[in-house]
């Protein structure tokens, strides 16, 4: 009997231990998974927002990551994170009710949310992460990965990877209410992206990495809708005959647009669109957008159709100009009407469409310059507009409004301008100043919606208007350069890097830029081949002088300023490590890319002189010299396709300056244009 009772002990007791063991080894592996815990009513954002945490969280640890629903049996083990807003997430509104945490759809408010820690029932630690809406859940996970983390929300663009560390420690922070941006509405216009959609060899089309890629940024950034222009196709598309050059059978994809929409909704960005009616998607004739009052119905119909038949019907926010409704320009009538009697009619008309397909939706009236000149002229839509004055293309105000009238305000500024969409100007601190002085004098910080054209090279602007978003008055444009650029590049670096781009900027007075110089080039061979600019549908520009030695003086203060620029450049690189491409491609490349097209410009305008000179005293030789420094001109122009075509270091941005597949507005240095000197050059001298 005792044997008996001691087999059975000896049994009872090894059974034991390996129970124990399992359960050590059980505790042992649990605490290497990370659990996200969901709200049993997430919607598909935040399910997404939570999925981008996951991916966030394998990139700086080894650990096994799981997303649960809070339905499910909650681990006693392992590192728990609870995620979710009060309605979507019970756990998190059972806590806000027991005044465990500080948050409620009105605490801290639309868009705003919080990071905690608290204890669960058995004294293990949690982390919470949780919004007052679904977008303040979004900021408070993106801000985690960017600050705790270590996350760059530029990943992609920029090549910033965190440091993989198993050790990192995910609770090493306080917790901290995020608040609300003082901007509720921060758009980003895709606009004028020739290059980002041609890189890759699809033209006039993102792939669909590229556009995604763009989406995931700008939420990350804070930026919460997406205005689309070009991928509806824009008229240029195909009608221009430089575009029917580069893409003859120029079709829009209707299919691959709605999911691009689908994607950015996803994403919980709205959709915004200017309803404009010279899209290839249902194109309006020109000749019907000069005259209201007989095409009424016509424009009416137009905006019928797109909220009936395309993927428009999905639009969130409507965006109108008071312009010409096909081309980007102003509306001149062509029967006799007065511009401001058409649009308050056209605005009260098209909110009434509004409220029949849409009623909730929100309405945004841009304000360019001849929009600024009918506004302070006596213009006004119905109050339930927000009004977006425009600034002058880099970030300065050349018209201010007289009254805002008790409207909401708000601005629409530009990161990237056509001007300079090769080389970006970078300019927080005027960011900084002109921002503060329409919020302080005009309330504008209703909605900014900011035109980031290409988006990769103007990341330093498209991020400070994210800053600035978020509190206007406690933006400081020095600050953020010293952050910025510590971010990406070592403190020694970092110094060199904000003095150089300075210096870029500065090159750039004026509202100068690269896309400037191009015209400026024009004019000169221009000039130097005695044959006028052409312009498709437009009158012929004579080859003028005059036009010519205007530039002289600006040029070559220009090409002063870049050479400091490039010193700095340059001594800042010698800071960083070879590995490191992206020094090279967004403060070094820039300023060499600007240099050599001035460079080639000065060389021309010598050329020019001397061209003068001959026609006013009769002297060959200096047409002479003029041929001698056209040798100079092919070895510079050499320089710049050279240079355009070898790009970035990073080669996954190969291509992106091919001046093959580049914008074409106003044209591009071609030897075909010297060609045309040297035959006119030679021809004045037989004469």
């Amino acid at each position: 009997m005792l044997k008996r009772i001691s087999k059975r002990i000896t049994v009872y007791a090894t059974l034991l231990s390996v129970f124990v063991m399992l359960s050590c080894k059980t505790k042992e592996s649990n605490s290497e998974v990370i659990y996200l815990i969901t709200g049993k009513n997430a919607n598909n954002i935040e399910l997404s927002s939570i999925n981008d945490l996951k991916k966030d969280l394998t990139k700086v640890n080894n650990k096994n990551i799981v997303v649960l629903s809070e339905e499910k049996m909650l681990p006693v083990n392992g590192i728990i994170y609870i995620l979710g807003t009060c309605d979507s997430n019970n756990i998190i509104g059972k806590k806000a009710k027991a005044g465990i945490i500080n948050i409620s759809n009105k605490t801290p408010g639309a868009r705003g949310g919080i990071w905690a820690k608290t204890k669960s029932n058995d004294g293990s630690e949690q982390i919470i992460i949780a919004g007052s809406d679904v977008q303040g859940l979004q900021y408070a996970i993106y801000d985690y990965s960017k600050e705790v983390l270590g996350v760059d929300a530029l990943e992609y663009w920029t090549g910033k990877i965190p440091e993989k560390n198993i050790k990192v420690d995910l609770f090493d922070f306080e917790n901290r209410t995020i608040s609300p941006p003082q901007i509720p509405h921060l758009g980003y216009f895709e606009n004028d992206v020739d290059e980002l959609a041609n890189y890759r060899g699809k033209l006039l089309e993102y792939d669909w990495e590229s556009y995604t890629e763009l989406i995931n940024s700008l939420v990350r950034l804070r930026y919460n809708s997406i205005q689309l222009f070009d991928m509806l196709g824009r008229p240029e598309f195909y009608v221009r005959p430089e575009y029917k050059k580069l893409k003859p059978n120029y079709q829009i994809d209707i299919d691959y647009l709605e999911r691009m929409i689908d994607y950015a909704h996803l994403k919980g960005m709205k959709i915004a669109i200017d309803f404009a009616l010279g899209y290839q998607i249902h194109p309006m004739a020109a000749d019907k957008a000069t005259c209201w009052t007989t095409y009424k119905e016509d424009w009416l119909q137009a905006w019928r159709y797109y909220l009936e038949k395309t993927p428009l019907k999905k639009t969130d926010m409507f965006i109108l100009r008071p312009r010409h409704q096909v081309w980007d320009w102003e509306y001149k009538s062509t029967c006799g009407e007065n511009k401001i009697d058409v649009f308050n009619e056209v605005y009260a008309e098209f909110g009434k469409l509004l409220k029949e397909y849409k009623p909730d939706a929100e309405k945004i009236l841009i304000c360019y310059s001849d929009g600024m000149q009918m506004w302070n002229d006596g213009f006004r839509p119905p109050k339930d507009w927000i009004v977006a004055w425009a600034d002058d293309g880099f970030s300065g105000f050349k018209y201010l409004p007289n009254t805002t009238s008790d409207y909401n305000f708000g601005t629409y500024m530009h990161a990237g301008f056509w001007l300079n969409h090769t080389v970006h100007d970078p300019y927080p601190k005027k960011m900084d100043t002109i921002m503060k002085h329409m919020v302080k004098n005009y309330k504008a910080d209703k909605y900014c919606l900011v035109n980031g054209q290409q988006f990769r090279p103007f990341l330093l602007n498209i991020e400070g208007f994210s800053e600035i978003s978020k509190s206007v008055e406690d933006f400081d444009g020095d600050l953020f350069y010293d952050t910025w650029t510590k971010r990406y590049f070592n403190d020694k670096a970092a110094k060199y890097a904000v003095k150089a781009m300075q210096k870029l900027h500065d090159a750039q007075f004026n509202r100068g830029g690269y896309v400037e110089h191009l015209w400026e080039i024009r004019e000169t061979v221009s000039y130097l081949s005695n044959s006028p600019i052409r312009r498709p549908g437009k009158t012929p520009i004579p080859f003028d002088y005059h036009a010519v030695s205007e530039d002289y003086e600006h040029i070559e203060k220009r090409i002063d300023i870049l050479k400091e620029a490039d010193s700095f450049a340059i001594q800042g690189a010698k800071f960083m490590p070879e590995s490191d491409m992206f020094y090279n491609d967004y403060v070094v490349l820039p300023i060499k890319l600007y240099q050599d097209l001035l460079s080639f410009e000065y060389v021309l305008h010598q050329m020019a002189q001397l061209k003068k000179n001959f026609e006013t005293t009769g002297n060959k030789s200096q047409l002479n010299k003029a041929v001698l420094l056209l040798e100079d001109a092919y070895k510079k122009l050499e320089i710049i396709h050279s240079r355009s075509l070898e790009g970035d270091k990073n080669q996954k941005w190969k291509n992106w300056y091919d001046p093959k597949i580049r914008r074409p507005n106003n044209g591009f240095p071609s030897k075909e244009m010297l060609e045309s000197i040297k035959n006119n050059l030679a021809n004045l001298k037989t004469k």
